[in-house]
């Protein structure tokens, strides 16, 4: 089935440019040219990726994404920044982008992250069964139906927390590399940028831990990265 990837810029010579480079690769493309056309489309269509470009006219890519995100809607976002704005990078994944793209960029780089997202999208979706899950201590995950519950309770996670919680649990009680980690759960190189890693981290420990400071979860193995341990294991 042929996957479809919403284009949502306001540059109609970017635009053409994503549009030309994402349909030779063998997708199929839709755009929209400000924010509130794509919150029309992502509501009334289905998409396999989105790719969201931050400076929109009538509403700006970071509501867009967190709307998106609101609504429990997980289509995969690549979100295209401003080169050097590290802000905007760091605030996007906050708010539910899978990976984001520094302008100006390499067509190739474009193909290669929408390439490796669908492909993490896809493992994810065909390695468990719907009601399968994984625990660690009072934390249930269930991959397949992408929700985690801790408590019974229902834990709000955008899709790349909810990969990496995947991903710590499968591992429990390994020391995990920055680097590790960003070639597990991305499934690309960023080029050295770990950073990202440690602002996904900071969020879930947010979301699973009673008192970040002394995290029973999720432990800094300093100089080298984190592991996940079972809090009733300790």
């Amino acid at each position: 089935m042929e996957r479809t990837i919403l284009i949502v810029e306001d540059e109609p010579a970017i635009v053409t440019l994503i549009k030309y480079n994402v349909e030779k690769a063998g997708y199929k493309t839709d755009v929209a040219y400000n924010g509130e056309d794509a919150m029309t489309k992502v509501f009334t269509n289905e998409y396999d990726l989105i790719i969201l470009d931050l400076m929109l006219p009538k509403m700006d890519g970071m509501e867009v994404c967190q709307k998106i995100r609101s609504e429990r809607i997980f289509t995969p976002i690549l979100m295209l920044t401003a080169k050097g704005n590290e802000h905007d990078r760091v605030r996007g994944l906050q708010i539910g982008a899978d990976d984001y793209l520094t302008k100006p960029f390499s067509p190739k780089e474009l193909v290669a992250r929408i390439q490796a997202i669908l492909r993490r999208v896809e493992l994810t979706d065909q390695k468990q069964a719907y009601n399968d899950y994984l625990q660690v201590g009072d934390i249930k995950v269930f991959p397949d139906r992408f929700e985690a519950y801790q408590n019974d309770t229902l834990i709000e996670l955008t899709r790349k927390e909810f990969d990496l919680l995947v991903y710590f649990v499968k591992n429990k009680g390994k020391i995990l590399s920055r680097k590790q980690l960003l070639h597990a759960v991305w499934e690309f190189d960023f080029l050295g940028d770990t950073r990202t890693v440690d602002v996904q981290v900071s969020h879930l420990r947010d979301k699973i831990e009673a008192n970040t400071k002394s995290p029973r979860y999720i432990k800094t193995v300093r100089g080298f990265g984190y592991k996940l341990e079972d809090p009733n294991e300790q």
